[in-house]
């Protein structure tokens, strides 16, 4: 079998002891709040990061990892590796799959760069799956050939709290941003084939909350869903509610509750919250 190694970026939400342990290689991204660079799960926790963004939001920004550290990487693995497998946030959102699969090719290392289409916990679960499939002894190619199907399997649902940064960083037109806010509508944005795009427009913010249970009671019945995570920017206790709710609908669903990687954070706002599954 082959030796590979895989590689991702900060967006993919996997906790440090997940990818210490299974050895994969995590590129952070760059959030900069209040006119300070930090490295996403690097220079300052999730938590710290959304107690700094409550206060310092309306001028965050992000960057991806920078193109000679994708180098530098490749250099590195090609040296310990016979292959490797990137699995990336969306290129329709970050240049970062780009950089990856371009940084390969510069180090002569040979990667299979995956655009996941999405980022967060569904691209963390495509990681993990793929890695479950090296220890069940799948070769190189059957493990790809699956890993290329995995970004029509997932979605991510949110309700984002900021439509000013939003309109910022070009996630929603200028115009949409306006029309909600003139008329007080909540956005509910999901993905399609790798665009955020906007779901649902609600005017009262509890029908809103009540949008977002409905899609994920579609999604359950339709797609027999075992696992859904639930993904807060820096409102725990909010999420805990939605679980406890979800729960007493859906008895045999798994909930997970993570924290919304800081990037998306920077985009979506302090207090958004969102759904994401991976679908068998």
């Amino acid at each position: 079998m082959k030796k590979i190694a895989w590689i991702t970026d900060s967006s993919s939400g996997l906790s440090k002891e997940f990818t210490e342990k299974n050895n994969v290689y995590v590129l952070p991204l760059n959030v900069i709040v209040n006119g300070k660079t930090y490295r996403e799960d690097t220079d300052l926790t999730k938590d710290e990061f959304y107690h700094l963004l409550k206060s310092h939001g309306n001028n965050a920004k992000t960057s991806q990892p920078a193109y000679g550290d994708f180098i530098t990487l490749y250099e590195k693995l090609k040296k310990e590796y016979d292959v490797g497998i990137a699995i990336h946030a969306s290129s329709q959102l970050t240049g970062t799959y780009q950089s990856s699969l371009s940084a390969s090719e510069m180090a002569d290392f040979p990667v299979e760069v995956i655009d996941s289409k999405i980022g967060d916990y569904a691209m963390g679960k495509m990681i993990e799956k793929g890695i479950n499939m090296v220890n069940q002894g799948m070769e190189f190619e059957e493990i790809v050939k699956e890993l290329y199907t995995y970004p029509d399997k997932v979605q991510m649902y949110l309700m984002p709290q900021s439509l000013e940064q939003l309109r910022k960083s070009g996630r929603v037109s200028t115009a949409q941003s306006i029309f909600a806010s003139l008329l007080k509508i909540h956005l509910i944005l999901g993905f399609d084939n790798g665009k955020v795009v906007v779901k649902d427009k609600v005017r009262i913010k509890n029908k809103a909350k009540q949008r977002m249970f409905q899609l994920l009671d579609e999604a359950v019945e339709t797609y027999r869903l075992k696992e859904v995570c639930i993904l807060h920017a820096g409102v725990k206790e909010q999420a805990q509610q939605w679980k406890e709710e979800i729960e007493k609908k859906h008895r045999e669903l798994k909930i997970k509750i993570q924290t919304l990687v800081p990037v998306a954070g920077v985009h979506t706002g302090h207090g958004t919250l969102c759904f994401s599954w991976f679908r068998d």
